[in-house]
C-alpha cells in the first residue's frame, strides 16, 4: 500500500468528502500550514482563533479519516503588510511551544515590501528561538529574484539552511534553491504553479534528495490528490516504489521531524471535539 504525507495543504479549505478522499489514495499525514484566507483579517484576533482551529479542530477532523494532522504557524507574507495585523508576531511564541506545530510558516515574501523583509527576519529567529524549521513562501511573481532575496535573508538569520524548506519552486529557481543547501518544496496544482509532468522531469534532472512534494490545495482551484498523481506518474516513468515512498513519505518525515514534535500514530478521538461532532445532527 502507498504511504503519502502532503507537507503543505490547507484543509481549513476542504471538505470530510476531501479527507476520504485522500485516505483512499494512501495520504496518512499532513501538515497544514497557516495562511491568508482569501479577504483581510482585521486584527490578530482573527488569526488566534484560526491558530486554535489548526490546534484542536482540524486534528479531530483528519482523525475520523485516520489521517495525521500538524500544523505551522506564522504571519503570513500577504498579510505582513497590514498594520492591523503585524501585532501576531507578540502571539506567536505561546503557539509555537504546541506540540501539533512542527515549523514556523509560511513565512517569506510576496510582494517583497520592507513589511515584509521585517516579518520574515522577525519569524526565521522566532524559530531558531523554538528549535524548530521553517516552511518558507516564495512569490508568485518575480520568482527568482525573490528566491534570491529569500536565500539573503535566511543566510543572515540564526536559523541553518538545512531546517528551511523553500516552497513553491519550479525551473527557474530549483537550481538556486538545492545549491543553498535548502529543502526543496514543490506545490502540484492546476493551471498555475508545477504539473505532474514537470515534478517527475525535475525529479529525474535533480535527484530526490530533500525534495518534498506538496498539493498546496486551499480555497482555490486545488486537487488534494495531486500528490498521488504524481506518484503514480514516477511509476510509470520507471521511478521504483521506494523512490516513492521517499519522495512522498520519507522526505517530508525527516524535514518536520527536525521539530522533535511529528508524531504520526493516530490516536483514538473523542466523538466530539468541544461538543461539535463532523455530523449535522451529531452534536
Amino acid at each position: 500500500m502507498m504511504r503519502i504525507f502532503d507537507p503543505h495543504i490547507h484543509m481549513t479549505s476542504r471538505t470530510t468528502d476531501d479527507y476520504q478522499a485522500m485516505h483512499d489514495a494512501g495520504v496518512r499525514a499532513v501538515v497544514e500550514p497557516s495562511f491568508w484566507l482569501g479577504q483581510p483579517r482585521t486584527s490578530p484576533a482573527s488569526f488566534l482563533d484560526y491558530f486554535d482551529s489548526l490546534l484542536g479542530w482540524e486534528p479531530f477532523r483528519a482523525a475520523q479519516y485516520g489521517i495525521a494532522h500538524h500544523c505551522t504557524l506564522a504571519l503570513n507574507p500577504k498579510e505582513a503588510n497590514d498594520p492591523r495585523c503585524v501585532p501576531v508576531l507578540d502571539e506567536l511564541p505561546r503557539y509555537l511551544v504546541k506540540d501539533q506545530v512542527v515549523a514556523v510558516g509560511e513565512i517569506g515574501y510576496d510582494s517583497m515590501t520592507p513589511a515584509e523583509d521585517t516579518a520574515l527576519t522577525a519569524q526565521l529567529q522566532l524559530a531558531a528561538d523554538h528549535q524548530l524549521p521553517a516552511l518558507v513562501h516564495t512569490p508568485h511573481r518575480d520568482k527568482l529574484a525573490g528566491l534570491r532575496r529569500t536565500l539573503d535573508v535566511v543566510r543572515e538569520s540564526a536559523l541553518p539552511v538545512d531546517r528551511v524548506l523553500v516552497d513553491h519552486l519550479n525551473e527557474t529557481t530549483v537550481k538556486e534553491a538545492k545549491d543553498s543547501g535548502c529543502w526543496l518544496g514543490f506545490s502540484v496544482y492546476p493551471d498555475t504553479k508545477m504539473d505532474e509532468e514537470r515534478m517527475v522531469a525535475i525529479l529525474r534532472a535533480y535527484g530526490l534528495d530533500q525534495v518534498l512534494v506538496n498539493s498546496a490545495a486551499d480555497w482555490g482551484r486545488s486537487d488534494p490528490l495531486k500528490t498521488r498523481k504524481v506518484a503514480e506518474l514516477m511509476l510509470a516513468e520507471g521511478f521504483s516504489e521506494d523512490d516513492v515512498d521517499r519522495v512522498l513519505w520519507r522526505n517530508p518525515v525527516a524535514f518536520y521531524g527536525l521539530s522533535g514534535r511529528l508524531d504520526l500514530t493516530i490516536a483514538a478521538t473523542d466523538a466530539t471535539h468541544e461538543g461539535n461532532s463532523i455530523l449535522r445532527g451529531g452534536a
